[in-house]
Order: C-alpha cells, then sequence, then structure tokens
C-alpha cells in the first residue's frame, strides 16, 4: 500500500520510527507529508530554522524525508514519485538530488555522566565521517585537513575537533562538491535535556553551544533544518545566527505535516477497513492543538492500527508511554505545591487551566517555577493548548488554556499519580495511624486521614473505590494481613487488618457522602452494618482476642471516624 504512514505494519512494534526511504522501498503504509519540503523553501533567504515538537510526532522521519530529497549522492525519483510534491516539477529539478546533504541525529548523546555521553557524541560524528570517507581521497585537501579528517574517522580526534567536526565536514563537503551543504540536525536538545537530568548540564551545554557555532556566517551552508522538544535559546546556542526562523506548536505554517489530521486518519480506517474503530482512535490519540490543526500522535495511531489488524479486538494502549521522558511527570506530581495539586486534579478531572507560557525555557531552570513546569508540559506533548472558541475569555498572547489532549496521556497521568502515591506511603512511617487505630482513638485517627487526603492527588470523582484503594494502600505493607472484600461473617467486609503475633484485629466500613453534614450519619450505618453481618464476631471466633470496628465515612477530602 502507498500514500499512508510513517511506520511499519509488520508485525511488532518498533521502539525507533522507520527512516523514509525504508518505508517507501518496502511498500510500507505512508503519510505523504512531502508538503514539508515545499513549505520550507518558500522562504529560500531563511538559513537555519528550528522545528519544536513532542517526540513521537514525526520529526525523524520528516528530516531522513528531506535528506533524500536534497541529497547529492543519491537518485531519489522513485522514492518520491507518486507523492504531491512529485507534481512540482520545477522545484524537484532544482532541488532534488542537487546539494550536499548533511544528515545527523543527536537522540543518543546520553551517559551517566559527562564525558559517556562525550564519548558516545565522538562515535556518533566518527561515523558520521565514515559515511564520507572518500572525502579523503580528494586532491582538494590539504595533507593536514586529511589527517585531522582521519583522527575524527579514526576515534582518534581531541574534545576540540569533535567539537568541531560538523563545521569541518560541511566545509569539506562544500569544497569538494562546490556547492554549499544543507545541514539536517535531529533532537539537537536531547543531549541537553538528558545532561540536566544527570547532572553535567553546563558541560554539555558548552559542547553543543561549540557544534552550532558552525550556523554563524558559515559560507558553506545553504541552509540549516534543526529539530527538538525545546527552543533553547536563552542559552546563546543561535545567537549570531543570520535569518533564523523557529516553528513551534504554537505556529500555524508547519503544524500539519508533524502528526496526522483527522483527514490522514479518515483515510488509514477507511483503507484498512477499520472505520468502526474511529471514535476510540480520536478519544485515545487525538487532542493535539498545533498551530491552526487539531492532530493525532501518528506513533500511536499506527501501532494501533497494526494492531487491530492483526487482532480487532485488541483494546486502545498507551504506546507513546514506552517512548518518552516520562520522569517529568513523577517530578511534576512529587512537588508538595497544594496550588500545583489542586490544578492538577482539575485536569485529571477534564477541566482546563490557564497558564503563562514561557517560550524560552531551558534545560537548567525546568523547575524552577510553577511556569516553567506548566510550559514543559505544553511544549513535550503531556498537555495541549484549547482553541480559542473553546474558552469563555479572551487571553493574552503568552497564556494558554491547557488541558489534558486525550484518554491515552490521562492514563499515563493517572498511573504516575497512582505508583507516586504507593512509592510515597511505603517511604512514610504511618506509626501514628497504626498507633491510632490499635487504641481506638478516633481524634487522632481522623486528623491522620484527613490531612493525608489533602495532600493526595485525587481523579477519581470520590468515588467509593477511591477511598477504598485509598486506606488499603496506607494499611499495607507494615506486616500486617491486609485482606479486601474479604468473606467475613454474613458477608464481605470492605477492610480488615490482623495482628497475628498480638492476635487483635481491626474491621473497617467505608461509606461515601454526598454532603458534610451526612458524615456523622453514614459512619453510624457503616458501624451497624459490621454488627449485622458479623464481621467483628467471625474475625472473634477463628481466634482473635481483641477486635476493633471503625466506621469512617468520606465526603470528598473530609473523613468521619466511629469506632466501636
Amino acid at each position: 500500500m502507498t500514500q499512508a504512514s510513517s511506520y511499519s505494519s509488520s508485525g511488532h512494534t518498533r521502539k525507533e520510527p522507520i527512516l523514509h526511504a525504508e518505508i517507501r522501498q518496502k511498500d510500507y503504509y505512508y503519510i505523504d507529508k512531502t508538503g514539508l519540503i515545499e513549505e520550507l523553501l518558500r522562504t529560500p533567504s531563511t538559513k537555519v530554522t528550528l522545528i519544536t515538537r513532542p517526540r513521537r510526532f514525526g520529526k525523524t522521519l520528516g528530516m531522513s524525508m528531506m535528506a533524500e530529497f536534497f541529497d547529492i549522492k543519491k537518485d531519489s525519483s522513485s522514492l518520491f514519485e507518486g507523492l504531491s510534491i512529485y507534481k512540482n516539477k520545477e522545484l524537484c529539478q532544482t532541488w532534488m538530488n542537487q546539494y550536499p546533504t548533511l544528515f545527523v541525529t543527536l537522540r543518543e548523546v546520553d551517559g551517566l555522566d559527562y564525558n559517556k555521553a562525550f564519548s558516545r557524541l565522538t562515535s556518533i560524528i566518527s561515523e558520521l565521517y565514515n559515511q564520507y570517507y572518500y572525502l579523503i581521497d580528494s586532491n582538494k585537501f590539504t595533507i593536514h585537513e586529511k589527517a585531522a579528517f582521519d583522527r575524527i574517522a579514526g576515534m582518534n580526534a581531541s574534545s576540540d575537533e569533535i567539537e568541531c567536526g560538523l563545521a569541518r565536514l560541511t566545509k569539506m563537503m562544500s569544497v569538494y562538491y562546490d556547492k554549499p551543504v544543507i545541514l539536517l540536525i535531529d533532537e539537537y536538545d536531547v543531549p541537553l535535556a538528558k545532561a540536566s537530568a544527570k547532572g553535567y548540564y553546563s558541560e554539555m551545554l558548552d559542547t553543543v553551544r561549540r557544534m552550532m557555532s558552525l550556523l554563524k556566517d558559515n559560507p558553506a551552508l545553504q541552509f540549516a533544518i534543526i529539530t527538538g522538544c525545546l527552543q533553547v535559546v536563552k542559552e546563546s546556542i543561535f545567537t549570531g545566527t543570520n535569518n533564523f526562523v523557529i516553528d513551534t506548536i504554537s505556529d500555524s505554517r508547519l503544524d500539519e505535516y508533524f502528526g496526522f489530521t483527522q483527514m490522514d486518519v479518515d483515510k488509514i480506517l477507511m483503507d484498512t477497513e477499520l472505520t468502526c474503530h474511529g471514535d476510540e482512535i480520536k478519544a485515545w490519540y487525538d487532542g493535539y492543538h498545533f498551530g491552526e490543526h487539531d492532530v493525532y500522535c501518528p506513533w500511536d495511531v499506527m501501532n494501533h492500527v497494526k494492531n487491530l489488524l492483526l487482532n480487532p479486538d485488541t483494546p486502545p494502549a498507551s504506546y507513546w508511554e514506552h517512548t518518552s521522558y516520562n520522569d517529568i511527570i513523577y517530578q511534576f506530581i512529587s512537588t508538595t505545591e497544594a496550588d500545583i495539586n489542586e490544578k492538577f486534579e482539575t485536569l485529571l478531572n477534564g477541566g482546563s487551566i490557564i497558564e503563562q507560557i514561557e517560550p524560552n525555557l531551558t534545560y537548567d531552570i525546568l523547575h524552577s517555577s510553577e511556569r516553567n513546569i506548566w510550559t514543559l508540559l505544553y511544549y513535550t506533548g503531556y498537555l495541549t493548548k484549547m482553541r480559542q472558541e473553546d474558552i469563555p475569555e479572551t487571553l493574552d498572547s503568552e497564556y494558554c488554556a491547557l488541558t489534558i489532549p486525550n484518554t491515552e496521556i490521562r492514563r499515563l497521568f493517572k498511573k504516575s499519580v497512582d505508583e507516586w502515591f504507593l512509592a510515597k506511603t511505603e517511604a512514610s512511617d504511618r506509626s501514628e495511624l497504626f498507633d491510632a487505630l490499635w487504641n481506638g482513638d478516633v481524634v487522632r485517627l481522623q486528623e491522620y486521614i484527613n490531612n493525608t487526603l489533602f495532600d493526595t492527588i485525587s481523579y477519581h470523582d470520590y468515588q467509593e473505590n477511591f477511598y477504598h484503594a485509598f486506606l488499603a494502600g496506607q494499611l499495607s505493607r507494615k506486616g500486617y494481613v491486609v485482606n479486601s472484600n474479604r468473606e467475613e461473617g454474613l458477608g464481605r467486609s470492605d477492610i480488615t487488618v490482623k495482628d497475628r503475633k498480638n492476635r487483635r484485629a481491626i474491621v473497617i466500613e467505608t461509606k461515601v457522602t454526598d454532603s458534610e453534614g451526612k458524615l456523622e450519619s453514614a459512619c453510624n450505618t457503616a458501624l451497624q452494618q459490621i454488627v449485622e453481618k458479623q464481621y467483628a464476631l467471625a474475625i472473634k471466633k477463628a481466634g482473635y482476642q481483641q477486635v476493633l470496628s471503625f466506621g469512617i465515612a468520606f465526603y470528598q477530602k473530609q473523613c468521619f471516624v466511629k469506632v466501636a
């Protein structure tokens, strides 16, 4: 099949995107995004274009497509035949396979410390040089230039030669072909993101800044296209670069070329005879608002379509979850600021928040302010901007109404909240909780539960199963036998805690009310149920000498406790 996707439909989920040439050569389903090339060539005076988008929205595929189109070493006619750009004969004649083209991705520049990350960068630059090793045979270069080239290719170069490696290679390519070079740098900010998380940001920033100096007044360049998640312009990486243009998810020029539009998805579902799954795919993977377009995450759509073709009963899944850096969520929800937690609850329950967006965010100050946290979640795709017509007020340009885009991201947030809460609970002392329980101290117990509820991020609309899980989590992993919905007496008790060593036990029955004024009566009902269903009596018959019965009623983040 042709005319539709960026990813393989061949049997298994690949963690790495397939590049343009492989998709076309193997006749994988392909969505035509070649209009991106035409759009970029409409402004030939632009020297450097920085495109920022979340991960898994087709940046690498788009860059590999441009590399195939421009590269003078290749004959790419067969890869573009039948696509929209191929109809523009004049453009193809002028640009297709007419320029030396250098394509490099910095996605894998990572390491536990700076030296290991720089070693990975050295390997990437070396591999790049070996692709162009034929340059060393040219008589256009001096013996010293050839020696430096050989050192870099053989991974024997100095750090200075590695940092200036792209500049040297573009210059030599330009001299060799007697034409300026088209430079494509994919995921330029990944080294900075990894360095920030692992504590060597300043060293990596200096390296990236030196590498990117080739963009400034470089006659060897025809133009450069750079992609990443953030526009780290405050760090002077691009300072001095002439005719520099940034295209972010807030801009409208390139919005339809990264991600799938509704028209794209409709065609995919029609071609695969899966139109009956349109609503679920929209709910799970749509909702991103880039510029003036609403787009789907292409990685998710194609993986789900592939799995549906293998098994029509396949439920939607979080494909994006395992391909992005989700540490940001854990760092976000672990904040102790109550205002952030309240906003987070609003988002999880389907609402929106209005926040100021910081366009010049840098990785070293991501968590220095609340505004930076919301900005990062926006630019990395965990939140999206609502359309102006969908919000009741007109916002200043630096403000956005933010919301969670779809079911997949909402599930990811909720899973992260549950994991965070469990880890936080297990790490806490909780001796005060158990002292209050075993001593029947309802005042201390009620205060403890209320304080813990207040610090908890809730997304369950305060249903009974939320409070049940909340209490069970608080009581678990402290050396006691904790059971939920276990058959006791004439029914199933909500929660039982058994201390076999001291032959004592606790029975808890929970209730949820629709108003604060009904809390006490709900507690009485809970205690009455324990008696009528003989929960405590059954436990005593099993040999436990002391059994305390608690009725606990909840209204939102308040509780009322009684003991019998």
